[in-house]
């Protein structure tokens, strides 16, 4: 007997409901592969049971739950590969620059406390 694996890929062309559901299948399966509870993941997450439930189940949670248990997987390094780190553009290196150079104007010379009158009570 054979068994077939079929592996989503997800593309654009995925619905919200349906990443949600495939991300949610990938970390229940990934909890399985390594001998994890829903409960020990929740506690290492320092969030509760039902929010793993909700997660493996597709369903929408606030997305420091879903960093949380990525940290409790050890998958803190996959947040760079969905987001990575933008570069600084050229454009906006030469605009840095530019303002760097940009002239300033002259002040007034200030008056040193030498210069300036004494003040005095008025009964003096």
């Amino acid at each position: 007997m054979y068994a077939i694996i079929i592996i989503m890929i997800i593309t654009d062309y995925l619905n919200d409901e349906s990443v949600l559901k495939e991300l949610g299948q990938r970390l229940s399966q990934l909890r399985l592969n390594r001998n994890l509870t829903q409960e020990s993941v929740a506690k290492n997450a320092g969030i509760t049971r039902p929010t793993i439930v909700r997660l493996e189940n597709g369903l929408p949670t606030d997305f420091i739950s879903l960093i949380r248990v990525l940290r409790a997987l050890g998958l803190m390094n996959c947040i760079d590969a969905l987001v990575p780190p933008q570069s600084t553009s050229p454009i906006e290196i030469a605009r840095m620059e530019q303002k760097k150079k940009q002239r300033r104007r002259a002040r007034k010379p200030t008056k040193s406390r030498s210069e300036e009158a004494v003040w005095k009570w008025g009964d003096e």
